[in-house]
Order: structure tokens, then sequence, then C-alpha cells
């Protein structure tokens, strides 16, 4: 099945869904956006995702051109009318067209984008046996301007670092800042386990506030495990028992090396397997989760 989008409210065969070459999200980058998926009829943490669009929009200072109620509405339109079961789903809001030239003012109106399209999933292997991580030294690439925390358009950065990572062998690349702190993943968070309790960058380091990833802690809390968001090594990470990263189509998928050093190598030899325990038991707990909001969805829809 094909793509289908909406545009400001009307909805368009993706061969015919066009925007001007003057509207800044194109120009510029000049837009924030979110990413998450569907299973079935049930968008999964689609509040929590608009609600980050939301704090993104305000903090880059676009204005929201419709109410969120408003958009969920269209959204769902969208959905059905796709046709898709479990989807792909991706909203966008620009700061809207205008003349050339940076300054936001001259932008006339936001304009909003909603695309649903077939969901492309990992490779199952990835889950098996883990996935190969690299690292790169760079700043997270949001820290340094005044978008820390928004999910900004501009993914050039995470662009050119997946592009390494996959030069190399990789599934993904772990951003690394000047101390050698890491950071996240180009497009994911970062987590490591160590003795049984869960740490994961802190998000004063300026990473993006993953949805996926406060779901991983909010599970993770409900397990009873430590949780710690804090600075994390790579000499902590040599040390670490496993590790994953999170996204939302990722979920959670466990990590087998970084730079070619196999995480909790002893461990892993012990079990004869490539995941952890304490992963294991996260990706159980986040598809149960997932299981009690589509029994929740489908009695809401009854």
């Amino acid at each position: 099945m094909q793509p289908l989008v909406s545009i400001d409210g009307v909805i368009v065969p993706a061969k015919d869904a066009t925007i001007s070459v003057f509207d800044r999200g194109f120009l510029y980058g000049d837009s924030v956006f979110e990413v998450y998926r569907s299973y079935g009829s049930l968008r999964f943490l689609e509040a929590e995702h608009l609600a980050r669009l939301a704090r993104s929009a305000e903090i880059v200072g676009i204005a929201l051109p419709i109410e969120l109620e408003v958009l969920t509405s269209e959204i769902e339109t969208l959905h059905r009318a796709s046709g898709l079961g479990d989807a792909y789903l991706r909203v966008i809001l620009s700061r809207g067209e205008g003349p050339l030239g940076i300054d936001p003012r001259s932008a006339y109106a936001p304009r909003r984008v909603l695309i649903a399209a077939p969901l492309e999933l990992p490779a199952a292997s990835l889950y098996e046996e883990g996935a190969a991580l690299i690292t790169l030294s760079s700043a997270a690439p949001r820290s340094y301007t005044g978008a820390a925390g928004a999910k900004a358009s501009n993914y050039l950065a995470s662009i050119l670092a997946h592009q390494e990572a996959r030069a190399r062998g990789a599934h993904e690349a772990l951003l690394i800042d000047g101390s050698g702190a890491i950071l996240e993943g180009a497009t994911s968070n970062f987590f490591i386990v160590r003795a049984g309790a869960l740490y994961t960058p802190a998000l004063e380091s300026g990473i993006l506030p993953g949805i996926t990833r406060a779901l991983v802690l909010e599970l993770a809390r409900d397990l009873g495990l430590g949780v710690h968001e804090s600075t994390i090594t790579l000499e902590e990470l040599a040390e670490a028992d496993e590790a994953f990263i999170t996204s939302s189509i990722r979920e959670i998928m466990p990590v087998r090396s970084v730079d070619g050093a196999a995480i909790g190598i002893q461990q892993a030899r012990i079990r004869g397997r490539s995941t952890g325990p304490t992963t294991d038991r996260l990706r159980e707990a986040y598809r149960a989760r997932i299981e009690g909001a589509r029994d929740n969805n489908a009695s809401s829809s009854i």
C-alpha cells in the first residue's frame, strides 16, 4: 500500500502531496515533528507524542495552528483512510511559507503535514542477536542551540552519523561528547544494565526526551529495578552487563557490541545468547503495556 498524506487537513495521495519550495521547513529545517506507530487501530502513546510536539513547537516559537484535540482527530481520519493497520505515522509542523531570509517573522502561517505509511520494522535478527553500534565524537544535535529539548527537523547530523554507522557495518551510531560521556544514538536513546540496575544519560546532557525512553524508565521502576539518569562513560559501558537502544519504531532493541567490543561478554557466554535477562524483562513489560492499551482501545471503541 502507498503512503497517504494530509496537508493542513486535506488528504491526498502521496504522489499528489506538495508544499511550496519557499516553505521554511524545506528551506531551513524550520519545523518540528513526531514519529510513532500504530498497532492495528491503536496509535501507541499518541497523546505523549503530540504533547511533545506542542512542547517542541513552543521551544522554537512555532504557533500551533489547531488544538491538539483537532490534530488528533485529523490523524485518526488519515489513519483510517489509509487502510493501514500497523502504520508509520509522522506529524510535521512547519513555520510555514515566506520570502527568502532566515528571519522567522517573515513566515505567513504554520503548516501541518501528516503522513501514514506502511510500517517497515527492523530485522528480527537484531532482536535475537543484538545490534552492533559504533561511537562517534559529537555534541548532541540539539545541545548547543536554543532548540534543546525539541524534536526539530534539522537531522543532518543524525543522517551523517547513520551513514557512518552503515559504512562501518553497524546498525546505529552512539554519540559521545567532548568529555567522553555517552549522549544518545543518532536516532535512539541509550541504556545500560549493570548489577541489575538501569542507567541512561540524563536529560540535562541535552539529549532528546524520548517517549519510549520515558516509558522504559516507568516500566523499570514498576519491575523494582534501580533506575539512574546520570553520566555514562565509555569505561562504564565496558563494564556493563547489558545494553539496549529505544525508539518508537524499534521499541527496545538489545545491543550486542559497541565498536566491535561485545557487551557483557562473560554473561553472554554463560547464557549462550546475546540478549540479557533485564532487557528481556523490559521487552516483555513493554509488550504487555501495548496489549493492555490495545484492550482498552478496543473497549472504548465498542
